[in-house]
């Protein structure tokens, strides 16, 4: 089917010269890639002849052009483009440009401004024990983050899974709104669930700010990035744009390794001239379901991250009072590339650390140090981590019996809460390890085990935990959503329970009749995890180890999610296979950022 897709897109052209590369570069954009590089040695066999630079020359300038003339494909720098995605990459790359010279020009106004309220921003100083740490794990890295983003027009804040990305946010929001209480600030996020949940983490970790400060975080709105943008129905555009932008001076967007091209580019042309952003997000993670991998491009753009010019480190250790929390003087380097004053990392995890299981574990993969990886596994001194066989029926058994905990829980807050303390994550949908084969399988188990909890006899029944698969505007219900099914107890009827909209609010309740993209959630993919923690988690692998889509990204997604236990369910070959392929993007964003 993919084949006819690509095939019937390059039979479009009646240049049977483009044709090739126009099939090549759609099955690129498939495949998650931006453009198609082609030098001089490309020599690539397609059903419309070879591709090759030579051929390339060839083609009509109708059809090629070396810039954003209005032809449908566009090579540049090397790389071929579809017209579209060349027009996005370049949005973004002047835009940026703009903000970085914007932060260079402004950088001293903005300094002075920070100056003013020196006690305060000493005053969010770290306080974790120091005992025991590595010299960069030491170093204040949530408040450097928050002084480099206070003097950014754009900034990222990237971090592993409980390196406080929450928390800093939390301080440069008091830091922010102590300086300037009249900002405009929006909160934002792929997914309703990812936006929902950083609102909620947000207000936990400022619960302690003064009265004033604790009002303003609280009056925020936290959208998704379609709705804040203005989804209009059947259109790839959106209400706000560069003719219409957002009327916010910070726009702050949480689980930026989601984000697409399209969207970016779109994001950023809505911003007013003089808006600030702010992007958090772990660059380790997987990239973004559709075209692009922006964080990690953007990311590789500045070059070695937390490095720092000898003014700038010696700026930013006045606020740091403990010595042992500063910034050594041997991160100081010259040249520093523009771009990576815009990029901070954090680098201590308070969920746990690189000594222990899950830490070590995370890190062997997206090193990947396979050999590492699965000692630790195999490893009699691991507590929080293991690896199981595909077969392992009664270790499966163990670990879903722990779904028995919210069936049988009556109240339903207490219920939802208890649903996502484990989860069962997925590398693919389809195939005997496959989302719907591992559903169909719990279920199974969970009934045989208490049949009075669980009948698995219709779409809904009761008990069945489900996930929102589309987003749903007018019932507030968005993707990534997770909700239980449970008879009502009056008129027994079933209905969907989903958590409330802010703590101390009453469950969401929906008929059944109004809930129609949703699936069961025993077990989820990976990709749907993203944004979310579970106490346990089990990672099932796809039983073929040349599966494309088992990448170490992959596997440092999945067991990043658990906070207390990880278990692999698999062969050692396929775990050994995922660690060792890594997620490949072409685009031309990181080149063209540096240059």
């Amino acid at each position: 089917m993919h084949q006819d897709i690509d095939f019937q897109f390059a039979a479009f052209f009646p240049d049977e010269k483009i044709r090739p590369f126009a099939y090549l570069l759609s099955q690129q954009l498939r495949e998650g890639h931006i453009c198609l590089p082609i030098d001089s040695n490309t020599d690539i066999k397609t059903p419309f002849g070879s591709a090759n630079f030579h051929l390339l020359n060839q083609v009509s300038d109708k059809f090629l052009s070396s810039s954003d003339a209005y032809t449908p494909f566009v090579f540049y720098d090397g790389n071929l483009y579809l017209q579209r995605y060349f027009k996005y990459e370049s949005t973004i790359v002047a835009l940026l440009k703009k903000k970085i010279e914007n932060s260079t020009i402004k950088k001293n106004e903005y300094r002075k401004s920070i100056e003013q309220f020196i006690e305060l921003v000493k005053s969010q100083t770290a306080d974790y024990a120091l005992d025991g740490l590595e010299e960069d794990e030491k170093i204040d890295w949530q408040l450097i983050a928050v002084l480099r983003t206070l003097q950014n027009d754009f900034s990222i804040i990237t971090g592993g899974p409980g390196t406080g990305k929450t928390t800093t946010l939390s301080k440069l929001l008091l830091i922010l709104f102590t300086i300037n209480p009249g900002a405009r600030v929006a909160l934002a996020a792929p997914t309703g669930k990812a936006s929902m949940r950083m609102m909620e983490s947000l207000k936990e970790k400022s619960a302690n700010f003064p009265a004033e400060i604790l009002r303003m975080i609280h009056e925020l709105q936290s959208f998704t990035l379609h709705r804040m943008l203005g989804y209009q129905a059947n259109s790839i555009y959106f209400k706000h744009n560069s003719d219409n932008p957002l009327p916010y001076d910070w726009i702050i967007v949480d689980e930026a390794s989601m984000i697409d091209l399209p969207m970016f580019a779109k994001l950023l042309e809505a911003c007013k001239p003089s808006a600030r952003l702010l992007f958090l997000g772990d660059k380790d993670q997987l990239a973004s379901v559709e075209a692009g991998s922006l964080l990690g491009d953007l990311c590789i753009a500045a070059g070695n991250l937390n490095r720092f010019s000898k003014q700038d480190n010696d700026w930013l250790n006045t606020f740091i009072s403990s010595l042992e929390r500063r910034i050594p003087a041997n991160y100081s380097i010259e040249n520093a590339l523009p771009f990576s004053e815009s990029i901070s990392a954090l680098r201590f995890s308070h969920r746990f650390s690189e000594q222990g299981d899950i830490g070590q574990l995370s890190l062997a993969i997206i090193q990947g140090q396979d050999e590492k990886a699965l000692a630790l596994l195999n490893s009699y001194k691991a507590e929080q981590i293991s690896m199981i066989d595909q077969n392992s029926n009664s270790e499966m058994i163990g670990f879903v019996s722990s779904y028995i905990l919210y069936m049988e829980e009556q109240n339903i807050e207490e219920a939802l809460s208890k649903i996502n303390k484990i989860r069962v994550l997925v590398t693919v949908r389809e195939g005997e390890c496959g989302l719907y084969a591992i559903n169909k399988k719990i279920e199974k188990i969970l009934h045989s085990v208490r049949p009075d909890l669980i009948q698995p006899n219709s779409t809904f029944y009761h008990n069945r935990p489900v996930m929102i698969t589309k987003n749903n505007y007018d019932l507030g219900l968005f993707n990534g959503d997770i909700g239980i099914v449970r008879r009502d107890a009056d008129t027994q009827k079933l209905k969907v329970y989903f958590e409330a909209v802010e703590k101390g609010m009453s469950p969401r309740v929906f008929s059944t009749a109004s809930i129609s993209d949703c699936e069961t959630v025993f077990a989820m993919t990976i990709h749907k995890s993203q944004g979310s923690e579970f106490e346990k988690v089990m990672v099932v692998l796809p039983n073929q180890s040349d599966n494309p889509v088992l990448t170490r990204e992959l596997l440092y997604t999945g067991v990043t999610r658990a906070k207390k236990s990880a278990v692999i369910m698999g062969s050692e070959e396929v775990f050994r296979a995922g660690i060792n392929r890594q997620v490949v993007r072409f685009s031309g964003l990181h080149q063209r950022l540096t240059n």
